[in-house]
Parts: structure tokens; sequence; C-alpha cells
């Protein structure tokens, strides 16, 4: 996993981030039983699950555990997928879509007593996440997205009208959809832990160690970086975004999208009169805004979108007009902190978990990581392991590669996005 550019050591994260070792590089000819590529929450949770069962594993990172997306996203615990339940159900059938509409959602428990278990301190908070509505209509929709998610096994989801949705947040919106086993939680601190707890295990982490090759041998395969060549029977790519040409076929039906996050400086009450209840918040937009309360009693603020690597000069000014429009008696705030991060989309939105061979992939999680990453990994390492279901689902609903090829993908899903981002502001 590589540096993808954006300013990491701007974040509140890493300046809020507790204490962990440096790693040290790949050096020499290594050998071990599964290799992993990306020292994200991916690849982490997968070294933390094989290393528990005896598997001897070695995790390259390019630049630092947690320096990717798992470090910088929003921290929002959404349950479920891009596709809603009403989705899920229509386009693959109550049985099947049940299953994994369940699945998915058995990430945030997953990451829940992960952080338990190895007592990690991340500011988890279970408190649920709110989905505001832009137009009246959206009320309707959100009816039927909770009575979708009944039929689908979870009857949790709650609809607010407008009256109770002021009430829940200080923002302009017309209702909401609570789902009650949402939240938050420092990402970046979550990442670190699952590190420890994985090096704890027996997984030998590196940093410092950009994957330069990727080939297939005759008894799995050979990673070189610059100063060492690893040789494994398996390989899991766990780059997300920034998984680069190591597998071209993979790599075509992820597309990398920047996004920006900023946290206000602290306020006089900590945020309670923002969201009363704590909870994580998104809009339902094509192109989401979404927010929290930090553990410091910040405002963290994520909006807007750009479809180039190349950050805007000012990430602060990119990203106020949308935090402004949210809360508008923020306008003037003064903000400490702003970053950005690449994360992958996929055609359908859904992940894309699969294998070639001794090669093996999760990523695509299109703007839901924070938890499905985890899911992800260890699925993939319980696949690894013998049969599993779990992985077996995502597999048979992979998304499709993006059309146009390496030359043409990007300008043509740019326009599709620019149209739809247009929706946003006119609709």
């Amino acid at each position: 996993m590589g540096n993808d550019g954006l300013a990491m050591a701007a974040s509140w994260y890493a300046a809020t981030a507790n204490a962990a070792p440096a790693w040290p590089a790949l050096a020499g000819d290594a050998a071990c039983d599964v290799a992993i590529i990306g020292g994200g929450a991916t690849g982490l949770a997968a070294a933390l699950h094989l290393a528990e069962r005896g598997v001897a594993v070695a995790l390259l990172e390019a630049g630092r555990i947690g320096w990717g997306a798992s470090g910088r996203n929003g921290g929002q615990i959404i349950p479920g997928l891009r596709w809603g339940a009403h989705v899920i159900e229509a386009r693959l059938g109550r049985e099947r879509g049940g299953a994994l509409y369940r699945l998915a959602r058995s990430a945030v428990p997953l990451v829940a007593g992960l952080v338990a278990r190895h007592g990690i301190d991340c500011d988890l908070a279970l408190t649920g996440h709110l989905t505001t509505a832009q137009r009246p209509a959206d009320l309707a929709d959100f009816a039927a997205e909770a009575e979708a998610a009944a039929r689908l096994g979870h009857d949790g989801l709650a609809v607010l009208d407008a009256a109770a949705m002021r009430a829940a947040v200080a923002s302009p919106g017309h209702g909401g959809l609570l789902d009650p086993d949402g939240g938050h939680f420092h990402t970046l601190n979550y990442t670190l832990g699952l590190a420890r707890a994985a090096a704890s295990a027996g997984a030998r982490l590196h940093e410092g160690s950009p994957a330069l090759s990727l080939s297939r041998r005759s008894d799995g395969v050979l990673i070189t970086t610059p100063a060492g060549r690893l040789r494994a029977a398996n390989a899991l790519l766990a780059g997300d975004a920034l998984i680069g040409p190591l597998l071209p076929s993979a790599h075509a039906r992820i597309m990398p999208v920047a996004n920006y996050v900023v946290a206000t400086e602290p306020l006089p009450d900590g945020g309670a009169s923002l969201i009363p209840g704590n909870q994580a918040v998104s809009d339902n937009r094509f192109v989401v805004n979404y927010f929290r309360r930090t553990g410091d009693g910040r405002l963290l603020f994520g909006g807007g979108e750009r479809y180039s690597p190349h950050p805007p000069a000012d990430m602060a000014g990119f990203v106020r007009p949308y935090l402004e429009r949210a809360f508008p008696m923020l306008a003037g705030m003064a903000i400490t902190h702003a970053w950005g991060g690449l994360v992958s989309i996929t055609r359908t939105r859904l992940p894309d978990l699969g294998r070639d061979g001794p090669i093996w992939w999760a990523h695509g999680y299109s703007g839901q990581g924070a938890v499905l990453s985890t899911l992800g990994g260890t699925l993939v390492a319980e696949a690894m392991l013998g049969p599993s279901a779990g992985f077996d689902l995502f597999a048979s609903v992979a998304p499709p590669a993006f059309p146009g090829g390496q030359l043409l993908r990007a300008p043509l899903h740019v326009a599709g996005m620019l149209w739809y981002a247009m929706r946003d502001r006119v609709g």
C-alpha cells in the first residue's frame, strides 16, 4: 500500500493518536504462510485472525500502519452496505439478500468485540447513526427502508419526522432515519490497536515496505520490496484505493475517490447542542456530507469529493462551505485540522472480495469501510483456512470492472459522478 500524497500529518486523528511502535522494514529474504499487502483494518484484521490460529503471517505497509483510509476516514459506524435493505431485497431476493444484509451488519458487533477483547482505546461510541432527509419525499423512502430491513431480519430502524430530526441534529433537514446500532470511533487508534493485537498474536508487521512487484510461483507468490523479498503460499491485497498495478484484474473493479475532512476547534458545549444524542450523522445526497462529535468536543465534518488524486490547495476552505451550509451557526468557526484521503468505490457500490489462485483481495467498500474493512479482512482469512459461506456470498456479488479500460475508465466514471452531484444541487 503506497502513500497517496494527501495530507495525513495534519489530521485530527494523527494529532490525537495513541503511542505506537515503529515496525521494521522488510530486509533480506523471508517466508511465511500468508503475506498481506496493506496495513489498514482489512489487512490487520486478516493478520489477527490468521495469527491467532497459528498461521505464519507477514504484513507489508508502504508507509506507517493506518496511514491510508483506515486512519483518515470519518470514523462513522454505519451498519450495512451502500445498498439499502430495500435495494438488496429487490435485486437479490429475500433469502439471499437477507443473508447478505445480515452479514454486512455483523461488521459492527465484530468491531465492538475486537475493541473489548483487545482493550483498544478508540473512543468507541455505539450511540446510533442518523441519515438526514434532504427532501420531504425522502421520508417515504425511509419508511420503505425500515420495512424492508424488518423483512430481512432487522426491525430496529426508526423514521424521524422533521420535528424529531430537529431535536436530534441542529442542521437543516426534513426528517431522518435512525439506526440504533451505528455510532463512531477514533479510526486511527482502532487500527493501531488492531496492529498491536495482531503483533501480540504472532504476526510480523513491516512498515516502510512498499510492494514493488507480486509474481506467482509454483509454491505460491513472491513479493519484492526495496530491501527484501517475501515468499508466501497465499497473498492478500488489502491496499484498497492504493492497490496499484499489482493485480490489474482486481484494480479494474475499483476507482479511487478523494474525500476531505475537517475538525473544528473545541466547541463551548462539546457539540452537545449540535448533536445531543452523540450519533454519527450523514445525509442522503449522492455526494454525502457526514459529521459527528469527537471525544475532545470538536465537530468532525466531511464534505465534498474530488475525482482527481490532487488535493485542493486549501482543504479547510474546500470543506468549509459544506460545513457552514449544514451548520449555519458555525460560520467563521476556526478549523484546526484538515486532511484528505483516497477511498475506493465500485460500480455497484458493493465491496469486492475475491480470489485468483494464491492471490486474494478485499477492497471497494465505497465509503463504508470504517467497519466493513474489518469484516472483509476477517472473511478472507476465514476462507484461507477453509470453507467460508460469508466470503462466498460476497464473492458471488462481486462488482464488474469499470468500462473503458485503464485509459478511459476514470473519465467515463467522472462524467457520471458529476451528473449525480449536479442533481444534489438542483434537486
